[in-house]
């Protein structure tokens, strides 16, 4: 009897819990409905006769990021697994954009949201995030921000959403995700299903999508992951090694992590590009002119990486096509990787790459160095 009464007593409790996260859930759910599908650019490029490189442009997101995906669906995962309810503070170890997507959509469902973020973020991201109405918590080591977002949630009973950890698992691989949606948009084009697509890992949650989706669907697309300099991802995989790790932080946000995180899964990457920062940084900005408008380091840093395959796939006079992401606007690194003093006190200089990228315009060939490229296989 004294169960029984105990159980009645809860259920007001309960029911309400479960009636707001149905709310939240059909917030969310309405917000995809209303959200385009982001489009599918296929770019300028003379200089392959053979190979097509689209670009599918992830800046148009209400919350301008590639991120904007990954943060939806953490929330549904969080709201469907009981994590997370109306009073529940929302925590995360983030270098920007995945922070910017969460706070839109801890705002959406009525949430409070920190952000711990490294100290070198960038101050338009950190606007950004705090224009949806979260709070930036900064660190100045950025190896410690998942160590600190785990103490603030233990602090203030807090949940840490951990896009890190939960991306793999939290992203829907079989259907309505981005590799979905590429498929569909080269449906009608006349190489329909691309031989590569080269994205970065920050997560590895969307190279983790487009792999199981291949496999899934029975596609032949293989998946290329670009890392920058001081990310563990390259070494990790190489070595097929989890337990790698780096003492420098990447310079890419976004990209590139210290250790090689739990939704990165090496197996099902069929090669890996170490990019130079410069080689980023140059490549973002020769975007950018290709394109009339910026757009972010890490989408550089895909570009070069796809460039180097493209040309690999034109030498061999096979007809294909290629895909890489745009990850993000520009507009968020006007202070950083736009600004030539900030790539000075950073050591960076891009102008050995920028010249490389000037020759490929005329000469349609794109030099590389011996230490720009992996191209064991993960079979090997």
């Amino acid at each position: 009897m004294k169960a029984l009464q105990l159980v009645e007593m809860d259920a007001p409790r309960t029911n309400t819990h479960r009636a707001w996260t149905r709310e939240a859930l059909r917030r969310i759910e309405a917000e995809t409905q209303q959200s385009v599908r982001t489009p599918l650019i296929k770019l300028p490029l003379p200089q392959f006769r053979n190979v097509t490189v689209y670009a599918k442009d992830e800046s148009v997101h209400v919350t301008g990021s590639l991120k904007h995906r990954l943060a939806r669906s953490l929330f549904v995962q969080a709201l469907c697994n009981g994590e997370i309810g109306p009073d529940t503070v929302i925590i995360e170890a983030s270098s920007g954009s995945t922070a910017v997507s969460e706070a839109y959509f801890a705002a959406l469902i009525g949430l409070p949201f920190i952000a711990v973020v490294p100290a070198h973020t960038s101050a338009e991201k950190l606007r950004m995030i705090e224009h949806y109405g979260g709070r930036c918590h900064t660190v100045e080591e950025a190896s410690a921000v998942t160590t600190e977002a785990q103490r603030l949630a233990t602090e203030c009973g807090g949940y840490f959403i951990d896009q890190f950890t939960n991306a793999a698992t939290a992203t829907d691989w079989r259907t309505a995700n981005i590799a979905e949606e590429v498929h569909e948009q080269l449906r009608l084009s006349e190489n329909p299903v691309p031989s590569w697509v080269v994205v970065g890992a920050g997560t590895g949650g969307t190279s983790t999508c487009f792999a199981r989706h291949a496999r899934y669907r029975g596609y032949d697309t293989r998946v290329a992951v670009v890392d920058p300099d001081g990310s563990a991802f390259f070494e990790g995989w190489r070595q097929n090694d989890r337990s790698v790790r780096t003492t420098t932080p990447s310079r890419i946000e976004g990209i590139g992590r210290t250790q090689v995180e739990p939704s990165f899964y090496p197996e099902l990457i069929d090669r890996m590009i170490h990019v130079p920062d410069a080689a980023s940084i140059a490549t973002m900005r020769w975007f950018s002119r290709l394109l009339g408008r910026r757009v972010g380091a890490s989408t550089g840093t895909n570009l070069w990486g796809t460039l180097l395959l493209a040309q690999e796939l034109e030498q061999s006079g096979e007809a294909t096509s290629l895909v890489t992401l745009i990850c993000d606007s520009g507009d968020r690194y006007v202070s950083t990787y736009y600004n030539d003093d900030w790539l000075t006190t950073q050591g960076i200089d891009v102008r050995t790459y920028a010249s490389m990228l000037t020759e490929f315009e005329g000469a349609g060939q794109l030099k590389r160095t011996d230490t720009s490229d992996c191209t064991v296989s993960a079979a090997e």
